[in-house]
């Protein structure tokens, strides 16, 4: 069974920088895209948006138009591990962050096979 644990989240002011990292285990993580999805307050689970996502090998990424030279996704050196580094934050980042997993490069959120438990990233002064 694969297990997601993200952490990472917290407040921060306006302009300022967060690290969120995910753990994998349970399956061989270089079989796994991952990515991470945020969910913004008052809107439901299926609304969750995508953020950034990454190939199993890391070779390939991808951003949402509005964290594009903001936001970076990378995975250890292990595989088994993400990142999302999240610079200039704006006040519309604030949302609950999920890290996701799936056998497809994550695209979409009907691909995600696994979720995190959610970290909280507040933007706010």
């Amino acid at each position: 069974q694969v297990r997601l644990e993200d952490s990472g989240g917290g407040l921060v002011q306006p302009g300022g920088s967060l690290r969120l990292s995910c753990g994998f285990s349970g399956r061989t993580s270089t079989t796994y895209a991952m990515g991470w999805f945020r969910q913004a307050p008052g809107k439901e689970r299926r609304e969750r948006e995508l953020v950034a996502s990454i190939t199993s090998n890391g070779g390939n990424t991808y951003y949402a138009d509005s964290v594009k030279g903001r936001f970076t996704i990378s995975r250890g050196n292990a595989k088994n591990t993400i990142y999302l580094q999240m610079n200039s934050l704006k006040p519309e980042d604030t949302a609950d962050y999920y890290c996701a997993a799936g056998l497809e490069y994550l695209l979409h959120i009907s691909q995600v096979g696994y979720w995190g438990q959610g970290t909280q990233v507040t933007v706010s002064s």
